[in-house]
């Protein structure tokens, strides 16, 4: 399992309204630090899967709601919006992985859209009120989603097959698949959820989080 932080690339349209939100909520500087930490992450992650066997794997991706031909065409137009989630899929599609279908459509497009309006929103009430309202279905949302995902697994991943899952670090997806199903984690979610949290903390502990940005940028090392 790989909890992933998302890049500006991965939101789609929302992207350059995020952008917008974390400068000035961080300021340019410091959320131009973070988008550096994530561009290495992910090639701490690319660099494990180069020595990798993977013909054979299943892979299993946060958000993607579709496989076969529909599916390439999402993980492509990713590559080509610049997501290196997707560049890293890309990749081991080609070295004899195969894509599944992860998610429910609705349930995407139901948080899909309480974000947008909170990222969107022209004005600070309206920002408000959509936060509001996504707190209001956020866990059942999320719990609801993991549910779907940890079926998905279940369902399509045969006894002796490796799966690959990329997960948002908030998801609490392997405590529903599952128990012989063994599960080990490429970078620890703890970890990943605790950096995002002090990013937006102006109070943030400095020397902790500058341990957990040399976490997530560092090689792979598993047990």
């Amino acid at each position: 399992m790989i909890p992933i932080i998302h890049m500006s690339a991965d939101l789609g349209t929302l992207a350059p309204a995020m952008d917008k939100r974390g400068i000035v909520e961080l300021g340019k500087e410091f959320w131009l630090r973070h988008k550096e930490t994530v561009a290495h992450f992910w090639s701490s992650i690319a660099e494990f899967f180069d020595s990798m066997e993977v013909k054979g794997c299943k892979i299993y991706q946060d958000g993607l709601i579709a496989d076969g031909e529909m599916g390439i065409r999402i993980v492509e137009g990713g590559v080509k919006e610049g997501s290196k989630n997707y560049e890293i899929i890309s990749g081991l599609l080609k070295r004899g992985a195969t894509l599944v279908k992860t998610e429910d459509l609705s349930l995407v497009k139901k948080e899909y859209d309480s974000l947008s309006k909170i990222v969107c929103s022209k004005s600070s009430r309206g920002k408000i009120i959509a936060s509001l309202r996504y707190k209001l279905i956020q866990n059942k949302l999320l719990k609801e989603r993991d549910a779907f995902i940890a079926e998905r697994i279940d369902k399509t991943l045969n006894d002796g097959e490796t799966g690959i899952l990329f997960i948002g670090a908030y998801h609490d997806v392997i405590p529903k698949v599952p128990r012989d199903i063994e599960v080990n984690e490429v970078k620890e979610t703890g970890k990943l959820r605790e950096y995002q949290r002090l990013l937006s903390n102006p109070g943030r502990d400095e020397r902790q989080f500058r341990r957990l940005t040399e976490y997530l940028v560092s090689p792979v090392t598993l047990s």
